[in-house]
């Protein structure tokens, strides 16, 4: 489930802007970066020794049907024809369709729970996606050197981490300048597929009997039980589709389809019927069938834009990442981590240090544990094809409750794409004991942490508000005179609006005194994109100079919360920002026997509570306009 990746475009409300044609260069660079680079481990992978697939002309003919179709039916047909309509404001992704989903059932709050817990799966399935594409990615890239000489060998491994170490490194000074490049490099690099392809086709025709699709229907009807091993091998073809949905909210569908008919699609069919003439031609060239297309004297040079474009898929991974993580934070999944924004022109460039040195380990481990970008293949696919399927579901309630068509039109495609899912699915799952536990492995302990979040951040508010003074009688009571009040403005930030914040009776409490004027204010995030300014703010009047402030923001936005306060002066509440104080409650989280959650995830909830972001960063305060006052909560 690729996420939201690198936005080294603009935001689809400036596309109009811009030209198609920047858009679909862009929309090049970034969003193909991951299929683009397939062809560099896919069709040595279905002639490996464990899928049983006999290299002669009729097999080869029939698996390169089998991807060339796949890409037709798949990315095609599913994503770039159907799923790329089901957009959340104009933004895409696992997440955001989630949150069109959980909307279109916003009535049944069983069924809501469900699909956010899926989606929320399929979110977990993608971070094991992030650490295995730019692991393949680079290690397939490096392998080529072996190709020019077999004495390179032992530095594949190294260079293929120095690399990956280095691109990690560079995250933190932003991707503006590299990104400037993404779409020049991969146009080149699709060209080259197309053009080597080009070149064997012409010298063996017969390869073009690929494009019947009974040849592939003949392929995996004579593959008996085995052709589970050689599917699972498939499906390297088209890992990167979701990448497709993920970066709607970038460039656009338009341009997004664009790119795929006009230069990718062609570029990978044609790269992929090369290297089946090649092989037709000459089986020995199974040992690296890509890097054979090239004559000697251009196999160095072809590492060289292969590493570029490893570089550029994992780069999009990782930006994918981030993106996943900000949305899963805002969205209740995950605390608060540290956000930097790496570009003063696009809000979208982020770089997010834990989860950076979080997959950049995973990474390292992945390359040091299987070792080849072969080893690898056994882990690739299965978290891939598991976000593919629960997309389709997630998708039938968007069609079926949202957009409100037919049942027999909507459970008829659903169901013809579950089965195609499922096949892709099943393939993968054979591959499990060769690896694809690993993506699963990491996929259930991201899961765990995120719905021990949302449900311990449940308890501690229900706690709160147990616990709390009703709001009404407690302002009721502060009527009587002799309180002194100082000629300032206090923001008690507080998740439940009904209760008095605990800072407030700390303050009371310790020091006395009451402000002028106290804000009530409550950040709520919709399982939206955006919020529009008009919407944002909701601003009521308490009395005893109280007010109840409500801030909604978009699961996309950076919740900057003195811009957002400045700007609703024209409702009564004008704010100084000298004169205001934020008071904040610091929240310790306190595990206790009873019904809330099994004791080990209690204390997870509490490890996680200590050691979350800060508030201040967050929510954009001011450094030195901030209070915090400790409170106990009881779960």
């Amino acid at each position: 489930m690729t996420q939201p990746t690198l936005a080294t475009a603009k935001p689809a409300a400036e596309h109009g802007r811009q030209g198609l044609a920047a858009l679909t260069l862009g929309a090049i660079g970034i969003v193909y970066g991951d299929i683009g680079t397939s062809p560099l481990y896919t069709v040595k992978e279905i002639f490996a020794p464990a899928t049983g697939v006999p290299l002669d002309a009729a097999h080869l003919i029939g698996a390169i049907s089998c991807i060339v179709w796949a890409l037709m039916l798949i990315v095609t047909l599913k994503y770039v024809t159907l799923i790329l309509r089901a957009d959340n404001r104009g933004e895409g992704g696992g997440l955001a369709l989630t949150a069109l989903a959980a909307q279109a059932v916003a009535s049944k709050p069983r069924w809501r729970t469900v699909l956010l817990l899926l989606g929320v799966f399929g979110a977990t399935l993608f971070y094991g996606d992030s650490v295995i594409t730019p692991a393949i990615s680079v290690l397939g890239a490096m392998e080529g050197l072996t190709v020019a000489t077999p004495a390179l060998a032992p530095w594949v491994l190294p260079l293929s981490l120095l690399v990956l170490v280095g691109l990690f490194a560079l995250q933190r000074f932003g991707t503006a300048v590299v990104g400037r490049l993404f779409g020049p490099v991969i146009v080149l690099w699709f060209l080259m597929l197309a053009v080597t392809g080009v070149q064997q086709i012409v010298q063996q025709p017969a390869i073009l009997a690929a494009l019947d699709p009974r040849e592939a229907f003949a392929f995996l009807a004579g593959r008996g039980w085995q052709v589970w091993f050689a599917i699972g091998a498939i499906v390297l073809a088209i890992t990167g589709a979701e990448a497709l949905y993920a970066d709607l909210g970038h460039f656009g569908r338009r341009a997004i389809q664009l790119a795929w008919t006009g230069l990718v699609l062609p570029a990978l069919a044609l790269n992929y019927l090369g290297q089946g003439a090649l092989l037709m031609r000459d089986p020995s060239a199974i040992e690296n069938p890509f890097y054979r297309l090239f004559p000697e004297s251009m196999v160095l040079p072809a590492v060289g834009l292969a590493t570029l474009a490893a570089i550029i898929a994992s780069q999009a991974v990782i930006s994918g990442a981030y993106s996943l993580t900000r949305q899963a934070i805002q969205l209740g999944f995950l605390p608060r981590m540290t956000v930097r924004h790496t570009s003063a022109r696009e809000s979208g460039q982020i770089y997010m240090p834990a989860a950076n040195w979080a997959l950049l380990a995973g990474v390292i481990g992945a390359v040091l544990y299987f070792g080849s970008s072969s080893a690898l293949a056994g882990a690739y696919g299965i978290a891939v094809t598991g976000a593919m399927l629960i997309t389709t579901l997630l998708t039938y309630v968007v069609v079926r409750h949202a957009w409100r068509l037919p049942a027999p039109v909507a459970i008829g495609a659903t169901l013809s794409f579950v089965a195609i899912d499922l096949v892709l699915l099943a393939g993968c799952a054979v591959k499990f004991l060769d690896g694809g536990w690993f993506p699963l492995a990491l996929g259930a302990l991201i899961f765990a942490g995120m719905s021990t979040w949302h449900r311990g951040r449940a308890l501690a508010l229900a706690s709160i508000r147990r616990d709390g003074l009703e709001l009404s009688p407690f302002i009721a009571s502060l009527a009587e005179p002799g309180l002194p009040r100082v000629a300032r403005t206090a923001v008690y930030a507080v998740a439940d609006p009904s209760t008095a914040p605990q800072a407030l009776l700390h303050n009371l409490k310790h020091n006395q005194v009451l402000h002028e004027r106290n804000v009530l204010l409550t950040v709520r995030f919709r399982e939206q994109p955006a919020v529009a300014e008009s919407e944002r703010a909701q601003v009521e009047e308490l009395g005893q100079g109280f007010w109840r402030v409500t801030l909604d923001f978009g699961f996309m936005e950076t919740p900057d919360v003195p811009r957002a306060l400045q700007r609703i002066a024209k409702q009564g509440l004008a704010f100084e920002p000298m004169t205001t104080s934020y008071y904040l409650s610091r929240e310790t989280i306190v595990p206790t026997p009873g019904a809330g959650m099994a004791r080990w995830r209690e204390r997870l909830f509490a490890a996680m509570s200590r050691n979350a972001g800060s508030v201040v960063e967050f929510f954009r305060l001011p450094d030195n306009a901030v209070i915090e006052l400790g409170t106990r909560v009881q779960i």
